[in-house]
């Protein structure tokens, strides 16, 4: 295989709805990479064991998890997290998050990121979804219900900032 063919070979991935089994993976993922299973997000508490969600898989291995919630005609993003970067992993789960959102009646499909993912910030924008809001300092209460969330970022930068960003549901 040249080395044109190998670099152009997509990732083969699967995603299926997230199930019990999948606590045993996901407490020692969210534990070492986010300090508990706990995600805050507009002083609201999620448990990411309790959250709905899908899977997607590589030859029966994660390689990415969206978790979300639907509350009044609004589903919420509480997490999306590709371990593949550049593989259509991320979009492929909004996809489903999405249609799913779509099946509910829901108005629209929002999240929270923090101002330090700046990563986040142009990948959700490059699929559609508008910065709605800026709560400035919000994290500040945050680590009152969390205090895991570290005080630096990502690239260093201080976390202080909750930023919101939706895509309207036609």
């Amino acid at each position: 295989m040249s080395s044109t063919e190998s670099k152009m070979k997509c990732l083969s991935f699967q995603i299926r709805g997230k199930n019990e089994e999948d606590k045993e993976w996901i407490i020692p993922y969210m534990r070492h990479n986010w300090g508990s299973e706990k995600m805050v997000t507009k002083n609201k508490v999620y448990n990411a064991t309790e959250l709905l969600g899908f899977i997607a898989e590589q030859n029966e291995k994660p390689v990415g998890i969206a978790l979300y919630n639907i509350e009044n005609k609004e589903c919420e993003i509480v997490l999306l997290e590709s371990f593949i970067k550049k593989n259509g992993i991320g979009s492929s789960l909004i996809d489903c998050i999405n249609k799913i959102a779509t099946t509910q009646e829901c108005k629209r499909v929002w999240l929270i990121t923090t101002n330090d993912n700046l990563a986040a910030i142009r990948f959700y924008q490059m699929r559609g979804f508008s910065l709605v809001a800026i709560y400035h300092n919000a994290i500040n209460e945050s680590r009152k219900l969390k205090p895991e969330i570290p005080l630096r970022g990502i690239d260093g930068i201080s976390i202080r900032d909750e930023i919101e960003l939706e895509l309207l549901i036609d």
